[in-house]
């Protein structure tokens, strides 16, 4: 026996597992595997079942991961499917979902932005946006990070003079904005353009992003000399300098590698304990960025295992472009392959080079790759000496391994919040944040910060013996004593042990680098202000504070929204969404006039009338 669990407990697991396959079909479908405490440890999928997994009661041949996580199974739940395909696509969102110990996991994965063109307004709006794509519009993308398409947008907008603002804002103009001064907007919200040269440059912005620059060269070129033949030099030398702008983008971005125009470069890499896939975007001939993904509970598999699992998570809800370049063959490439092309309706092709540019792009992402790992392992050094440092600072007897940082935020009392914020050797696990909207609140609250914090430290810990909130090591308060001693109330009540508690003041004037630390039995102290230990926990503490601000305005904006539109008769859950779709705020509905309302789906015009009188007759 290989493994290191208990030969009682695995056996236990294999005969929960041999009574799972006498009732199992020869069928596809997915299997989850589960803990005595009712948490999902592995999901799998199989063209049979019954074959798939049945080979988890030969522990002998399993590696000591897998032989670990049929000791640890209790039960098992079991979805039948009509194909492998429909497996492999459950398999990999219930992954997402469920998070398994004992799955490959795509970490951090995320959904990358795009530029949107607007097309629900004469005018339209160039944007960046992430999620649904439910705007009417044409999308161009995905971008590897708000860096890569906020770059893109400031370019568009001075060679394009595209808006950017919302549909309200553009409707209450009255003069040019800031943007029209700084040359980066035409300003049609006050007619400085024409609607159809408005859309001239609309069509020219497309043809570029879709990589038809000197399409759109020759036609600026056209209005270039046209000026300047009409002596309007001004208007000459802005066509020039967007010329130049062209020119100058297209010589950076431009790859010259035959056959590739959209493609995605993917290549993966182990090295000193890590798997890091590195992926770059290549849309309409121009490089849109790169990212790293680093794979977690990879360590005993094989590289084909891992690239599969990255590929099946990475485009379960992601359309592959034309082409993906792959630096190792896959486990089940052709499944991959089949369950894309059924997925998005669209035929990718796969490749593997071996040789030419084709293969320096997967070596050059090799090298990327090679250099993200050390990155990572530097700053996971760098952050392990910080927590040690915290440790010392606080009289810790051992470096934390989960720190947690707590803020409320409030306007005199309204839409109170209070948030959690997580920290471990890895930096910020978003994850993990927490958000509270007060319950306690009333009429009159105004504002108890103690009691708020006593609410959230209440509800917070009644959940401490869940996985996702595990006790902390150490907790980070914002405030001084009085908030400290709330929290210790708290903690005794509860009976809650082992956890330090600091609280964190601002010292005189308010001023970074003069906070206090509050600790049971201290008086309070100051850090030096050029230390890395008070830096890193300005860096907690300001966290919190970014976080508890943004729960909070849109907790209030919502609840604006709420009251507002729930105080007209008639107008449900539906009608307000797509009131508030169509005209983006509670101010954009107000100032429409009844024949707009009736545009919107499901307004009818007894129910524009409506909206209409509430408003004009509450407004006046």
């Amino acid at each position: 026996m290989t493994s290191d669990c208990q030969p009682s407990a695995l056996d236990h697991g294999i005969n929960v597992i041999k009574s799972v396959v006498k009732t199992l079909p020869e069928k596809p479908g997915v299997y989850r595997m589960y803990n005595r405490d009712d948490e999902p440890l592995y999901v799998g999928k199989a063209k049979s079942l019954k074959k798939r997994v049945v080979a988890y009661t030969k522990t002998d041949q399993l590696p000591v991961r897998l032989q670990r996580m049929v000791a640890e199974t209790i039960r098992m739940e079991i979805v039948t499917t009509h194909s492998e395909i429909e497996a492999l696509l459950l398999e990999s969102n219930l992954i997402k979902k469920l998070q398994p110990r004992y799955n490959i996991l795509l970490k951090d994965d995320k959904s990358f932005p795009y530029v949107l063109i607007t097309q629900d307004h004469k005018y339209p709006r160039i944007v960046k946006h992430r999620g649904p794509q439910q705007i009417k519009g044409r999308y161009f993308g995905p971008f590897a990070s708000n860096a890569a398409v906020d770059e893109s947008l400031i370019l568009l907008q001075k060679i394009f003079l595209l808006r950017n603002c919302t549909d309200n804002y553009f409707s209450g103009r009255t003069r040019p904005c800031l943007q029209y001064h700084i040359k980066r907007c035409s300003a049609p919200c006050v007619n400085k353009i024409n609607p159809e040269d408005y859309n001239e440059l609309v069509k020219q912005a497309i043809d570029f992003i879709l990589g038809r620059s000197s399409k759109v060269q020759e036609f600026l070129a056209t209005k270039m000399h046209a000026a300047s033949e009409a002596l309007d030099y001004e208007a000459a030398a802005t066509y020039r300098d967007r010329i130049a702008m062209i020119t100058r983008l297209v010589a950076r971005q431009r790859i010259n590698v035959e056959g590739i125009s959209d493609a995605d470069v993917v290549a993966i890499l182990e090295n000193s304990g890590q798997t890091c896939v590195q992926v770059f975007f290549f849309r309409h001939g121009r490089n849109f960025g790169t990212e790293s993904f680093f794979l977690a509970h990879a360590q005993e598999a094989s590289l084909e295992e891992k690239l599969a699992a990255f590929l099946t998570q990475f485009y379960a809800e992601r359309e592959p472009p034309k082409k993906v370049l792959l630096s190792y063959q896959p486990e089940e490439l052709d499944l991959i392959k089949s369950s894309c092309r059924e997925h998005f309706g669209k035929v990718t092709s796969w490749e593997i080079p071996k040789m030419g540019t084709k293969k320096e792009l997967i070596d050059h992402a090799l090298s990327n790759a090679k250099d993200a790992i050390s990155r990572k392992l530097n700053e996971s050094s760098s952050m392990a000496k910080l927590f040690e440092d915290v440790a010392s600072t606080f009289q810790l007897s051992a470096r934390p391994s989960r720190i947690e940082v707590y803020d409320n935020s409030h306007v005199q009392g309204t839409n109170p919040y209070g948030v959690m914020v997580v920290a471990d050797e890895n930096g910020f696990n978003r994850r993990a944040y927490r958000k509270f909207a007060i319950k306690g609140a009333q009429p009159g609250f105004g504002g108890d910060d103690y009691a708020m914090m006593r609410e959230v430290l209440s509800r917070r810990f009644a959940r401490a013996d869940q996985e996702d909130w595990q006790l902390p090591d150490l907790m980070l308060i914002d405030g001084g004593l009085g908030q400290l001693n709330a929290v210790l109330k708290v903690m005794e009540e509860m009976d809650i042990k082992g956890v330090t508690i600091v609280g964190i003041a601002k010292g005189e004037q308010r001023n970074a680098g003069r906070e206090r630390f509050f600790m049971v039995g201290q008086e309070p102290f100051s850090l030096e202000h050029n230390s890395p230990t008070l830096h890193f926990l300005q860096r907690l503490r300001d966290e919190a504070h970014r976080f508890a601000i943004g729960t909070h305005r849109a907790g209030r904006q919502k609840s604006m929204i709420k009251s507002q539109l729930d105080e007209i008769s008639g107008i449900g859950p539906k009608r307000k969404k797509a009131l508030l779709q169509h005209f983006g705020s509670v101010r954009g509905i107000s100032a429409a006039s009844v024949h707009d309302l009736m545009v919107v789906e499901g307004i009818s015009e007894a129910v524009a009338n409506v909206i209409y009188s509430h408003f004009h007759d509450t407004l006046g």
